[in-house]
C-alpha cells in the first residue's frame, strides 16, 4: 500500500506542489481577515491546504491520463507510470475522481453546508470550483491546438494566489484587490516563461506529432527571448507590489534575490542546451516560490 501511494505520488510529481503553494499563502495572507493583510487563521490556512493539494492533483492526473498516448511515443516519457504500465488507467481515474471531489468538498467548508457548526459563510469558492477545475483541466488540450498553451498554464497557476484571496477576504471583505490581481498577473508570467524552457525539451517530438508549444513553432531562441520577457515582467510586477504595500528590505530583499535567480535560470539554458534543465526549471523556480513566500509572511506576519 505504501509503495502504491510512493508511485501515484511520483506520477503526480507531487513535490512539484511547491511551485504554486508558497504563493497561494501569499494570497491568504495577503486578504488577511478580509480588512488589511494578516494571518487568516489556521482553519482557512488549512482548508487552503487541502484544496491546492487536491487541486493540483487533479490536474495532473487529468494530464497523466489524456497525455498517456502521446507520452508513449515520446523517449524523454515513454518511461512515466500510466504508458509503462506501472499504474492502470482504472487506477489513475478513481484518483481523479477522488481528488476533484476533494477539491470541491474543501471549497464548499468555507461556506456553511452544515449548519452553524462549521464554514465562514464564503459561498464564493463554491461558485468557482467547477470554473477553476476546468481551467485547470483544459491546460491539457491547449498544446493540441495552440501555442499560446503556456500563457493557459500561466493563467492555471494563477488560479493559486486569486483562489487563495477569494477563498479568505469574502465576505468581509472585497472578492478582488489590485494586490492580488498584480501577485496573480505575476505568477502568471512566472508560469508561462517557466514552461517554455521546459517545451525545449520536446522540439523534435512536438513538431512530429503535430504538438503547439512556442519552441516548435516559433524556434528555441525566439521562444525564449519570450521566456525572458515574461520573467522580466513577473519581476517587475512582484516589486510594484512591494511598493504599494510599502514592505520593506525582507521582502525587496527576496525580490531582487529572485531577479538574480531567473538570470541565473535563463544562463543555464541560454544556447537551449538542456543538461542544466533540472537546475533552470525545477530547483531555481522552487526557490523562487518560497523565498519570495518567505519575505512577505516575514513583512506581513513578523514585523
Amino acid at each position: 500500500m505504501v509503495i502504491r501511494v510512493m508511485v501515484l505520488g511520483r506520477m503526480v510529481r507531487f513535490w512539484h506542489t511547491l511551485f504554486v503553494l508558497p504563493f497561494a499563502l501569499m494570497g491568504a495572507f495577503l486578504a488577511g481577515d478580509g480588512v488589511e493583510p494578516g494571518f487568516c487563521g489556521w482553519g482557512k490556512l488549512g482548508l487552503i491546504l487541502w484544496c491546492m493539494a487536491s487541486a493540483r492533483t487533479t490536474a495532473m492526473l487529468f494530464n497523466r491520463i489524456v497525455d498517456a498516448e502521446i507520452d508513449g511515443r515520446n523517449p524523454r516519457t515513454a518511461n512515466r507510470e500510466l504508458p509503462s504500465g506501472v499504474v492502470a488507467k482504472r487506477t489513475a481515474l478513481w484518483c481523479l475522481g477522488f481528488s476533484s471531489a476533494a477539491f470541491c468538498a474543501g471549497a464548499m467548508l468555507f461556506w456553511k453546508p452544515f449548519g452553524p457548526w462549521f464554514g465562514y459563510g464564503n459561498y464564493w469558492p463554491v461558485f468557482f470550483a467547477l470554473p477553476v477545475l476546468l481551467l485547470i483541466c483544459g491546460y491539457s488540450f491547449a498544446k493540441r491546438f495552440t501555442w499560446a498553451s503556456h500563457f493557459w498554464l500561466g493563467v492555471s497557476l494563477m488560479a493559486g494566489p486569486v483562489g487563495a484571496w477569494v477563498a479568505v477576504s469574502p465576505p468581509g471583505g472585497p472578492l478582488f484587490s489590485w494586490q492580488i490581481c498584480m501577485l496573480g498577473g505575476a505568477v502568471g508570467l512566472w508560469g508561462a516563461g517557466f514552461d517554455i524552457i521546459y517545451a525545449i525539451q520536446d522540439v523534435a517530438v512536438d513538431r512530429r506529432d503535430g504538438l503547439y508549444s512556442l519552441p516548435a513553432a516559433w524556434g528555441v531562441q525566439r521562444a525564449l527571448w519570450v521566456s525572458r520577457f515574461c520573467h522580466v515582467g513577473a519581476v517587475v510586477l512582484w516589486w510594484f507590489l512591494g511598493r504599494q504595500l510599502g514592505l520593506g528590505w525582507w521582502y525587496n530583499g527576496a525580490v531582487l534575490v529572485t531577479a538574480g535567480l531567473l538570470l541565473l535560470e535563463h544562463w543555464l539554458v541560454r544556447r537551449g542546451e538542456m543538461r542544466h534543465i533540472w537546475w533552470a526549471f525545477g530547483i531555481i523556480n522552487g526557490v523562487v516560490s518560497l523565498l519570495l513566500a518567505a519575505g512577505l509572511t516575514v513583512e506581513i506576519l513578523v514585523l
